[in-house]
């Protein structure tokens, strides 16, 4: 079974990577799902997706999962706040009954440090010392705060900018688009084959 990590987030979270290497019959059964999109990776990781959620809470209703108007899945009754993320073959996802949630998963590859001027300030680069591996976890910590907020239209550089970086790999984005200000702390790890960050805690902070 790759079940590659399980681990809590804060007091209600739990969060879980799997590596996909099953046929697809072993996740339409095991999720009770269908799927009509075309492309068969985009497939797989769409149920994979949902049985990781499932793993996570055997009576997840994978069934009433909707987008809302941000596209965002969702439940109608927010019974559970939920994220998931793929770069093939990993998918990693985060259930929480409280809080909402957001995670990230990527893949080493060149083109997000080749991007990077897009998600990233002149001063981030400087913070994370112009490290490629760090530009990458830079991007899913953005990517994880954006899922968090759930909502469109959001600029990485102006609106989520990192504010903190640690050589243990803390990161603090600073978001002020709700009505109160807030630090999004994000925790983050890294393995031979991927960047994976969530958020770890969420509080409100004015600076004044």
């Amino acid at each position: 079974m790759p079940l590659l990590k399980e681990w809590n987030i804060g007091d209600h979270g739990r969060a879980a990577i799997w590596k996909v290497e099953e046929p697809e019959a072993f996740f339409l059964e095991r999720t009770g799902l269908s799927s009509d999109i075309a492309n068969e990776k985009r497939r797989m990781e769409h149920l994979a997706g949902r049985f990781l959620l499932k793993h996570l809470q055997e009576d997840f209703p994978l069934h009433t999962i909707i987008k809302d108007e941000h596209g965002k899945p969702s439940l109608p009754d927010k019974e559970w706040y939920f994220s998931i993320s793929h770069s093939w073959p990993y998918i990693a996802a985060v259930i929480d009954p409280v809080d909402e949630a957001g995670i990230d998963i990527q893949t080493w590859n060149d083109k997000i440090a080749r991007i990077k001027h897009k998600y990233l300030s002149e001063e981030e680069q400087e913070m994370l010392v112009h490290d490629i591996q760090y530009f990458t976890l830079a991007w899913c910590a953005k990517e994880s705060a954006y899922k968090w907020h759930g909502k469109d239209g959001v600029e990485f550089i102006e609106e989520l900018p990192i504010v903190y970086f640690s050589r243990n790999l803390d990161i603090n984005i600073y978001f002020q688009l709700n009505k109160m200000p807030q630090m999004i702390f994000i925790k983050s790890f890294m393995t031979p084959e991927f960047a994976c960050t969530y958020v770890d805690n969420v509080q409100d902070w004015a600076i004044y």
